[in-house]
């Protein structure tokens, strides 16, 4: 037989014959298996390794054309999946390799066998492991990618660790990464420092349920930079805890991604930077919202109702959860109720302006138990009940029994219900007004102002204004002077206006009182309008109206 070429291994220092055709080539394997076999055990181990012999591997590459006699293979017929002789090699040399072979006689001896040996030994461990944690009901599945303990007694201890904390087994196997973690290495880093920043040793173990991912974090690298960006929005120290305890999430956010954007977003349409961080204590959810799908289209639509930029800057300063509010599940269906309930348009910004809220609650089924309520009680028809939600739209939220107080009490004060019914759609603030100062005014008007109850029901607003430190300081100037005017007069206006209608030789005209239309000016009764230069525009007059409510 000719040999194509021969060739010396320059490590292992073993021939290597080469042959154009198939059966040569299938000759030369076995030749060549039996002459490593035999001289194989002659070389050392230790001279091996000095010399970084690589393993060799006998690959068989044309496996599958393979006939029981080999004077079968005709030349003219190609064997089915030929590999060109240039391309095909007797032998390939992969380094380290842990690859199985179709043919295991042909495996070659390995010079790792600790490394192998090893990875039995940790194979074995895992098998313990896993069983330990069936055992006690956790499913390990998710573990198998993961690196376990050497033994099953640190696994033990992670699970007890656990435990304590206050984590069920259920808990564990709601994210079994979590023991995955090592204790030194991990746990005991990070636990300590959520403690240290304020959250409470006993709500740990809530913390680590509810975020369990926290235990995979960095410290230093990871943790220590978040606290420090909210200390940066003004976020005071003792408060850190209370805010991560609400949205633990926070700590897995890039600081350059949505949390540095929505701040930015914010403060671009007028929310004081000083605001952002008690923003952030009420509602830290809105730190990992996303400005372009969530918080801009919000701020958008309630924008086009007719919010100015400015009230809605103070609003979500003071009520940050507003953002929180799904646009086309919730925003939307419900300002589409209110007007459906008989709410003007043109009112819809200052009822919102208001009552936040309630652009965010179940509000068809609200408005429905609250507008049968006041035509079954005082015969307010739908209409009538319109205007009493345009000026209280609060109303909606309030107990039906602490609304039929007020209205009882004047009932039965001889008050027909009627006029009860009038009083109520024109100050719709009756109904809140706290049962014993209600007796408290009404019991003054009659016993020392001596004037008839029809006073009352053309100016109901008499039982919103403070007794003590607005109806008897008034009352008694007037009854120095000898001056005797009607309840709007003397209550409906500044302590300035009123010492000027004091020191005054006639008692001006009665009139209604300014209004407010979102979008216009200030109009005040006949027909003036206040000029461009006063002192407040027309957002800070709605603000201040709005707080005052």
């Amino acid at each position: 037989m000719l040999f194509t070429s021969i060739q010396i291994h320059p490590l292992l220092k073993v021939p290597i014959f080469q042959h154009k055709s198939a059966a040569g080539c299938i000759f030369l394997h076995y030749i060549h298996h039996r002459y490593i076999h035999k001289h194989f055990y002659l070389f050392p181990m230790t001279s091996l390794l000095k010399r970084r012999a690589q393993p060799l591997k006998i690959i068989l590459t044309n496996s599958s054309s393979l006939s029981p006699k080999l004077n079968l293979i005709k030349p003219s017929q190609k064997p089915k999946n030929h590999i060109p002789c240039e391309q095909s090699r007797v032998l390939k040399c992969h380094p380290f390799s842990t690859l199985s072979s179709k043919f295991p006689e042909y495996e070659m001896p390995s010079v790792t066998w600790g490394v192998v040996q090893g990875r039995k030994e940790k194979l074995v461990s895992r098998v313990i492991i896993c069983d330990y944690l069936k055992g006690i009901g956790i499913v390990p599945d998710e573990l198998e990618d993961l690196e376990l303990p050497s033994n099953v007694e640190v696994m033990r201890e992670r699970v007890e660790f656990l435990q304590k904390l206050g984590l069920t087994i259920d808990d564990i196997n709601e994210y079994p990464l979590m023991l995955g973690c090592s204790m030194r290495k991990n746990v005991i880093p990070v636990l300590g420092y959520l403690e240290k920043i304020g959250v409470q040793r006993s709500r740990l173990g809530e913390f680590i349920k509810n975020y369990p991912q926290v235990l995979h974090a960095s410290v230093v690298v990871e943790l220590v930079p978040v606290v420090k960006f909210l200390r940066g929005l003004d976020v005071e120290k003792q408060d850190i805890g209370y805010v991560l305890m609400k949205y633990p999430e926070l700590l897995g956010f890039k600081l350059e991604g949505t949390m540095s954007t929505s701040v930015a977003y914010l403060v671009s349409i007028g929310v004081n930077p000083r605001d952002i961080g008690p923003m952030v204590t009420q509602y830290p959810y809105f730190l990992g919202m996303r400005v372009g799908t969530m918080i801009k289209p919000l701020v958008d639509y309630l924008v086009s109702l007719g919010l100015p930029k400015k009230i809605l800057a103070r609003l979500l300063e003071k009520r940050a959860y507003v953002l929180g509010y799904d646009l086309e599940e919730t925003v939307k269906p419900n300002v589409e109720c209110l007007i459906s309930f008989g709410i003007r348009r043109e009112t819809l910004a200052s009822v919102i302006a208001q009552y936040p809220q309630i652009i965010g609650l179940p509000l068809k089924a609200k408005l429905s138990t609250q507008q049968y309520f006041f035509n079954l009680k005082l015969k307010i028809d739908p209409e009538g009940f319109a205007r009493v939600i345009e000026r209280m739209p609060q109303l909606i939220s309030l107990n039906q029994n602490v609304l039929m107080k007020p209205i009882e009490f004047l009932i039965a004060r001889a008050i027909l219900s009627e006029d009860v019914a009038k009083m109520v759609v024109k100050c719709p603030q009756l109904v809140a007004v706290p049962l014993g100062l209600m007796k408290n005014s009404y019991y003054f008007f009659k016993s020392e102002m001596g004037r008839p109850v029809k006073e009352l029901v053309e100016f109901p607003e008499y039982f919103t204004y403070s007794l003590e430190s607005r109806i008897k300081p008034r009352y008694q100037r007037l009854q120095s002077k000898g001056i005797r005017c009607s309840l709007a007069w003397l209550l409906n206006c500044s302590d300035q206006r009123f010492e000027e209608r004091l020191q005054a030789d006639y008692i001006e005209t009665e009139s209604a009182g300014p209004s407010f239309i979102m979008g216009g000016k200030l109009e005040l009764p006949g027909g003036e309008n206040m000029s461009d230069v006063d002192e407040e525009s027309d957002d800070e007059i709605l603000y201040r109206r709005t707080v005052s409510l």
